[in-house]
């Protein structure tokens, strides 16, 4: 596809952990790279890096029980992390997950969920096609001078149960469930959660956001043929 003024050629791949690491601390509103084992897909428009989507594997062990799969067969979007670019974000979701079908045979089903608490409703897995099935419970997470800590850190989900200390004056403070999208990657997966699907919940605060749903704070060991739009 050639490049106009607002479009470009989008190319989909694995990237390093160093230009992840550097894309979630520029253009990611966490500022953090995952420490659980991760797969990385950078994106490139017109040649030039423009920001990773890394999905972690193997932090949380529950993740594929409620469908009946293995850890391994599910991973959980964690990061979206784009700096200035002219390809709607649902469109590099979309090709991310065409990515690791290709790439990861085993692996079955994609998890993500939107915060509530940073403002996120999910219009970019709505507008990529992903199956909303309903909020987590409510739930509390740490702060520490005004900053969210790592909740999973510091209650043992991950990191085989070991706990963190948690920091003196850190607090406890109550949050919302968040809302919790789906997308399968075989068709078999797709038939099981589709009677799952509910309502794509909108937007109910004020939060500014691109035309494809996009909030504006959003800001695979072999490797194999990158996609293109």
């Amino acid at each position: 596809m050639s490049s106009s003024a607002t479009s470009a050629v989008l190319k989909i791949d694995w990237c390093s952990h160093e230009a992840a690491k550097y894309a979630v601390e520029h253009w990611h509103y966490s500022r953090s790279m995952p420490a659980s084992k991760n797969l990385r897909l950078g994106a490139w428009e017109d040649g030039k890096f423009v920001g990773c989507v890394v999905y972690a594997q193997g932090g949380n062990y529950r993740i594929g029980d409620p469908y009946g799969i293995a850890q391994t067969e599910a991973a959980e979007l964690v990061r979206v992390a784009l700096s200035a670019h002219k390809t709607p974000v649902s469109r590099v979701l979309a090709i991310a997950g065409r990515f690791l079908r290709k790439s990861c045979p085993g692996l079955r089903l994609l998890v993500s969920y939107a915060d509530q608490v940073q403002g996120h409703h999910g219009g970019i897995y709505q507008a990529s096609g992903w199956v909303y099935v309903g909020q987590t419970s409510p739930s509390y997470e740490f702060r520490l001078n005004g900053k969210r800590l790592q909740k999973r850190a510091y209650t043992g989900i991950m990191f085989d149960g070991a706990k963190m200390e948690l920091p003196p004056g850190a607090t406890r403070i109550s949050v919302p469930g968040k809302h919790k999208y789906l997308m399968p990657l075989d068709d078999a997966m797709r038939a099981q959660i589709a009677p799952l699907a509910k309502p794509y919940p909108k937007r109910l605060c004020a939060v500014t956001s691109t035309p494809d749903g996009t909030p504006d704070r959003v800001g695979g060991a072999t490797p194999t043929t990158a996609l293109h739009s």
